[in-house]
């Protein structure tokens, strides 16, 4: 079977060898056995259960969560000569009932499917006559409880082994911890010996974190720097989203905005947009991102603290699936903190829940702050290691560092003798000695902390705050109004009085040098980018006719490899990675003749 396997790499996808464990679960699935797969963003997920559908007899069945995802998915297999199809409750009639059809006849070799619409009975009813010869559980972290995407109808697919015993499942991710992991594996009755584990790593990915200073000005240094390129913007709140989304238009950026307020058509609309094109900007909530099949994003920004670790790898992970440079930053500051742990106390959760929660932003603030490689400190969450890995901020610019055991010890003293209910602001005043009607008025121009901290600016001082915050040294108030008070390691610190060293901030990234941005362009000799530029509006224009988005055509990649190759002939270019038969037969001559006008 590894030779079928290989044939149909080769011949529908374009591409010599597999990569990682790819090869090894190809192999499991093929001989008929479940699998689990936890595999980064980008590290080829799709093929360990596409080749092995095609390889078995029957139609693969995948279940997917979101309408867009499967239509990509379907369009890009379409376009390698694969039968693929979507099921879905926005069907006309009609199509539908030639899909089934289809599918009775035989000729379906992948059928997408969403769990509510799978779920119905008369869907289980006709597939239960159909031959399948896998079911694929895409995006499988939505079926856990703990998981921060969390999809109802995901529990129900425990289901399947019931409904189809003979069938071989597999689930696949790219974000999931041991609880999660465990919990996938329980419903779908995957035995732990079919798990595969590729790790988290995604060496592409540049990753930057930055107190919040001046939060537009430092997202306009950074989209500075990908002029031209795809990206996304993260905000926490819907009115954020639109505002930032109109400054962004007003600053000469195609920028879109996306939230579960707007309407449906326009939301989709934005989606489709934004999958189609290659130098928009989409502002969005967390409901915009998962299982967003467009390889190309080059950027993800974070203006708001997401609410886990997980939900950070998930969100950054969305940017450089094609395996190209691509850079993340995240703005945060002590308000963030404060919200999120307001989100966790006042949600309904159980307990328990609330209790996972918080440590699960205690690591994400732990990442925000470490003075050590962040890939490490990422990595390490999930049970993976690394060596420093030179792509992020503190790699490139190691932090200063310097003796804060003073400094707390004066913060945690002036919050005491404030009253432990002022906010950060306010405290950062008192120990500044700044003199205002309100410090007047409840008299704290007269405590014994007031002005004992002028040695360091007010910008070090909310840092060495905030740093208290994510260190449990100090609370804040999750009613909403901010105030600043002593945790029970707060008070153990006061009293013990142990070394601590805190971190000096950097220069917000506006007030930097703008530096170089690594992209994909960047990663081309200067001599071959105007043949990828080329490449690339041909691109464009086949794509634009056919109404779909131009990655599936070719990635950036394999655009990059023509650049570099500049075949001469069919020969020559079946030889290009992601160069498959289908796509030969049907766009070779356009770019051969692009190569061949550049050359001559």
């Amino acid at each position: 079977m590894a030779g079928d396997a290989l044939d149909i790499l080769k011949s529908v996808y374009g591409y010599e060898a597999f990569r990682g464990l790819q090869a090894e679960i190809v192999g499991h699935a093929v001989a008929g056995n479940n699998a689990f797969v936890l595999m980064p963003t980008g590290g080829g997920k799709s093929l360990c259960y596409q080749i092995p559908a095609l390889l078995r007899p029957g139609m693969g069945l995948v279940v997917s969560p979101l309408l867009a995802l499967m239509a990509d998915q379907v369009a890009a297999l379409r376009q390698a000569g694969v039968r693929a199809a979507a099921l879905n409750s926005d069907l006309p009639p009609e199509e539908r009932r030639a899909l089934w059809s289809a599918v009775d006849a035989g000729e379906i070799d992948l059928l997408y499917v969403a769990p509510e619409t799978l779920l119905r009975g008369e869907v289980m009813d006709r597939l239960s006559g159909t031959r399948l010869s896998l079911i694929a559980i895409d995006e499988a972290h939505c079926l856990s409880q703990w998981g921060h995407d969390f999809r109802p109808s995901y529990r129900q697919l425990d289901a399947l082994s019931e409904r189809f015993p003979t069938i071989p499942r597999m689930a696949l991710t790219a974000t999931a911890d041991e609880p999660t992991r465990a919990e996938i594996l329980a419903h779908l009755a995957i035995d732990e010996r079919d798990a595969f584990v590729a790790g988290f790593d995604r060496p592409n990915i540049r990753y930057a974190i930055e107190e919040k200073d001046n939060p537009r000005a430092q997202l306009k240094a950074f989209l500075r720097r990908h002029d031209g390129s795809s990206g996304i913007v993260y905000c926490l709140s819907k009115r954020k989203v639109e505002e930032t989304a109109a400054w962004l238009r007003s600053e000469g950026h195609d920028a879109l905005a996306y939230h579960a307020g707007m309407d449906k058509a326009e939301r989709e609309a934005n989606q489709i947009r934004f999958q189609h094109g290659e130098a928009v900007v989409m502002v969005a909530t967390i409901a915009f991102g998962m299982g967003i099949d467009k390889p190309d994003v080059r950027f993800v920004a974070h203006l708001d603290l997401p609410g886990s670790m997980e939900a950070f790898y998930q969100e950054t992970g969305r940017a450089g699936r094609d395996g190209l440079p691509s850079e993340t930053l995240m703005l945060y500051g002590h308000e963030d903190i404060a919200l999120r742990v307001r989100f966790i106390e006042e949600g309904d959760s159980p307990p328990e829940r609330k209790r996972t929660e918080r440590h699960k932003l205690d690591a994400l603030l732990g990442l925000a702050e470490t003075p050590g490689c962040r890939r490490q400190v990422l990595l390490s969450y999930f049970g993976n290691a690394c060596e420093p890995c030179g792509n992020c901020d503190t790699c490139i610019e190691p932090p200063d560092l310097f003796d804060g055991t003073i400094a707390a010890q004066k913060a945690l003293s002036c919050i005491y003798r404030t009253g432990e209910r002022f906010g950060q602001a306010y405290i950062v005043d008192v120990l500044l000695g700044k003199t205002n009607d309100r410090m007047r008025q409840f008299g704290h121009d007269e405590v014994s902390t007031f002005g004992i901290g002028t040695e360091h600016d007010a910008r070090l001082w909310r840092a060495i705050l905030r740093q208290m915050i994510a260190l449990r040294l100090v609370d804040v108030d999750v009613s909403g109004h901010g105030g600043l008070s002593i945790a029970p390691a707060g008070r153990e610190f006061l009293r013990d009085k142990p070394d601590l060293m805190l971190r000096v901030p950097k220069a917000p990234r506006a007030k930097r040098s703008k530096g170089t941005a690594r992209t994909a362009e960047t990663s081309l000799p200067e001599s071959d980018r105007d043949l990828f530029q080329a490449l690339r509006q041909k691109r464009t224009e086949i794509a634009r006719l056919q109404n779909v988005p131009p990655y599936v055509i070719f990635h950036d990649r394999t655009l990059i490899e023509l650049a570099a190759a500049r075949p001469r002939s069919r020969t020559q270019m079946a030889d290009v990675p992601g160069v498959g038969e289908a796509k030969l037969d049907r766009y070779g001559p356009a770019f051969l003749s692009v190569i061949a006008e550049h050359e001559g």
